[in-house]
């Protein structure tokens, strides 16, 4: 999805991950002359020809979320952060480091360790002669889903910057509270290289959630009464009132709801399903279990159904065109699409920051590659 949100204009000289499946999908929709499906510690130098204007880094983000074991860069998943920073490192030492490099994830990746997971990314740009700023995009600014996550944007330190992709002060748009902190707690060094970038407001989303939901879906079923009837059983008072409004207003509604586990009036920890109707979808995630998985409720009067969220919805969801070929196992195009980056953040952040430095750099001849 970093290579849809690229665009056309890009051309991509390697594509890694360690996943078949999403290979698969990789290969169905870009072909497979750049793909290498494998282990990122297992590729060296040799696996990547030329020299890049960027290198894209969205390493697993299980250890840094919130819902993770704590691991941290430390752990078995996010860890694989250090291989691919080895190749970067050696790619530097031949005279191919990128002028570019972003690094994405999951915004636990600011909080992990207290900082200290943070502290050691930037630590390793600043190591390699990047100068770099941090932005929290929510996917809500362009597709309606709540899905917020850290771009690490890097460049080389030989790079004039042009001024109009800085900013003085951090965009509360593109920042939170927890970041700005985390700026600050860098240590003089890592602070000096630190850029606050300019990204413009994006046009105002045009398109709801119920704009993407299909009347006649594939690859999912309608759910029983009995199932719907647990939903609703599943629901707080709240959520059973919110159910009720809906029931109120007249005409079709659609709610989206994620099963949860909360505490009950008594303390007892219940599974619960939390439904929201403000036409935005819960962020997407990926189908370890039922609870992963988005679950929509249609209201129309006394009419109430549900069901599961379809392939092509979450795809939808992400950004991707209907074009966009997906698995036809429906784990495995929900995964894709959680897992996923969105599309329409990715060409935001490509037209207003990565394009603009990437002039830059060609206009003072430092760059080679396309």
């Amino acid at each position: 999805m970093a290579r849809a949100g690229l665009g056309s204009s890009w051309t991509c000289l390697v594509s890694n991950d360690i996943d078949e499946k999403k290979g698969a999908a990789y290969k169905q929709n870009w072909g497979a002359k750049e793909l290498k499906i494998e282990d990122v510690a297992r590729l060296s130098t040799s696996d990547l020809p030329g020299i890049a204007d960027l290198a894209w880094a969205s390493f697993p983000c299980q250890d840094l979320s919130l819902a993770g074991n704590g691991a941290g860069l430390k752990g078995a998943r996010s860890g694989t952060f250090w291989p691919f920073w080895r190749l970067m490192k050696d790619l530097g030492q031949q005279g191919r480091a990128p002028a570019l490099i972003v690094l994405e994830n999951v915004c636990g990746a600011i909080t992990s360790h207290r900082g200290k997971d943070f502290a050691a990314l930037t630590s390793a740009l600043a190591d390699e002669g990047y100068n770099f700023g941090a932005l929290v995009i929510d996917a809500v600014h362009f597709v309606p889903q709540s899905r917020p996550r850290l771009f690490i944007v890097a460049v080389k330190e030989d790079i004039a910057i042009p001024p109009d992709l800085v900013r003085k002060a951090p965009d509360p748009r593109w920042t939170t509270a927890t970041l700005v902190q985390s700026q600050k707690d860098l240590n003089k060094e890592l602070r000096d290289r630190w850029v606050w970038w300019s990204l413009p407001a994006p046009a105002a989303r045009t398109v709801a959630f119920s704009d993407l939901i299909e009347d006649d879906p594939e690859g999912v079923s309608w759910h029983t009464k009995a199932e719907t009837k647990k939903l609703l059983d599943m629901m707080s008072p709240l959520n059973r009132k919110k159910v009720l409004n809906a029931r109120k207003a007249g005409k079709r509604i659609i709610g989206t709801i994620y099963k949860r586990t909360r505490p009950d009036e008594t303390g007892r920890r219940v599974q619960r399903a939390e439904i929201r109707f403000d036409d935005i979808a819960g962020c997407l995630r990926t189908p370890v279990g039922g609870s992963s998985r988005q679950v929509l409720m249609f209201v129309e009067g006394d009419r109430v159904r549900s069901r599961l969220l379809s392939p092509r919805e979450a795809a939808r969801l992400m950004g991707l065109s209907d074009n966009y070929k997906l698995p036809k196992n429906y784990n495995e195009a929900y995964h894709l699409a959680g897992d996923g980056l969105v599309v329409p953040a990715v060409r935001h952040l490509a037209q207003h920051i990565l394009e603009p430095a990437l002039a830059a750099v060609r206009a003072e001849g430092k760059a080679t590659a396309a």
